[in-house]
């Protein structure tokens, strides 16, 4: 292996067969996965650093192919022969927050049609789809066969303010606002306008579609991004309904929701990074349980998407480590996969009127967990741990201003 023998030419020659093959089947070929931070930029594309140089060692005359493993995709080893070559090199977590507010701004910038004095659920049944795939990784463009049957299913199960069973209507507008991606069409899209002829339009020409690929992979990875898009969506158009069921319905009823997709070799967050993600997580979370939240859902106790995003802004705030200051188990150690063993808990429950919020949750290790629900010393610790919660929630909200 001599990743210094690697040349312009053979970058090229890379990107070219990812273009031909497709992000997630050159990927997959050859045994890399998704770079988390540093992507290389060409011709106004993305592209992964690191599968790129290991494909590129593959065209070097009577080489082949590099294996992850086999070298670092850091920015001391990959990222700086790219940059060497003369390659841009884009760092997205600078990225990754320009695609967060640009798709959080085209979701408060959407068209409501209130034709029938609320705003129609046309749109967000659609997007919730849409959003429930990316975060289960699925296909991010389908046949309009396969759009059209589920989205379908979904408006005439959940058209709660008389929204016909038409996909062809939140398809095209989504695709109006940069939002969805359609393919294999020979005329423009008309406007999501009209009756027959915008269903004429899509039985003739019967796109491929999806979400638009930088929405599909932020929505994906970040778990932050997902439950602020969800948020906004409920907020315009759920006020007065009950969303749990389409939520559940889509995959997004769940208590892992706010969490980011793991992956090898992620840089730890700065302390100021992570308090602007809880402080967020934590408004998200204060919206959901605010004074709509009778009008949202009659499940006031026990709310997955809720929960789960409080769950994600206590495992940021823990940092990994047992938030018992008198653990006595083993706060250092680390699943098989290399993450903390921590369970979120509440520490008053809510049957017994505990709040879903992270200023009335903890992360312990097992050991405490267990000491908490059910050992002798369970009132003692519950008390220590309720002024723990409290102590670290204000200082995780007020630490950027340190």
């Amino acid at each position: 292996m001599a990743l210094a023998d690697i040349t312009g030419a053979e970058i090229i020659k890379a990107i070219e067969e990812c273009d031909r093959l497709g992000r997630e089947t050159f990927l997959r070929t050859h045994g890399f996965k998704r770079a988390r931070r540093y992507l290389l930029s060409h011709n106004g594309r993305l592209y992964d650093s690191k599968a790129i140089i290991g494909v590129a060692h593959a065209y070097l005359l009577g080489q082949g192919p590099l294996e992850a493993r086999a070298f670092s995709g850091g920015a001391d080893h990959a990222v700086a022969l790219l940059r060497k070559l003369g390659f841009a090199i884009v760092d997205s977590f600078g990225a990754e927050w320009e695609a967060y507010e640009w798709l959080l701004s085209r979701l408060d910038e959407l068209k409501v049609n209130r034709s029938s004095g609320r705003p129609l659920l046309y749109q967000p049944i659609a997007l919730f789809w849409a959003i429930g795939r990316a975060y289960r990784g699925e296909a991010r463009i389908l046949s309009w066969t396969a759009t059209e049957e589920a989205v379908r299913s979904l408006l005439d199960r959940h058209g709660m303010r008389g929204e016909r069973p038409r996909p062809d209507y939140p398809v095209a507008a989504l695709y109006h606002v940069g939002l969805w991606e359609l393919r294999d069409h020979s005329d423009s899209v008309p406007t999501a306008h009209g009756d027959s002829a915008l269903r004429r339009w899509f039985a003739d020409n019967r796109p491929r579609g999806g979400l638009v690929e930088s929405a599909y992979d932020l929505l994906h990875r970040s778990g932050e991004a997902r439950v602020a898009a969800i948020d906004t969506l409920l907020s315009i158009y759920f006020d007065g309904l009950d969303y749990g069921p389409l939520l559940h319905d889509v995959g997004l009823y769940d208590n892992e929701i706010a969490d980011d997709l793991t992956a090898d070799g992620i840089e730890p967050l700065s302390p100021v990074i992570t308090a602007a993600q809880y402080e967020r997580l934590c408004r998200i979370v204060e919206h959901q349980e605010g004074e709509n939240r009778g009008r949202y859902t009659p499940d006031t106790s026990y709310n997955p998407f809720r929960s789960g995003t409080a769950r994600r802004a206590v495992l940021l705030r823990s940092k990994g480590v047992c938030e018992n200051p008198n653990c006595t188990g083993q706060p250092a150690d680390v699943t098989a996969k290399g993450t903390p063993i921590l369970e979120v808990d509440h520490v008053v429950d809510l049957a017994c009127g505990g709040r879903d919020h992270p200023s009335r949750m903890v992360a312990l290790c097992p050991n405490c967990h267990a000491i908490k629900t059910r050992g002798r010393s369970q009132e003692e610790l519950r008390a220590v741990l309720l002024e723990v919660a409290r102590e670290r929630h204000i200082h995780w909200i007020t630490i950027k201003d340190d």
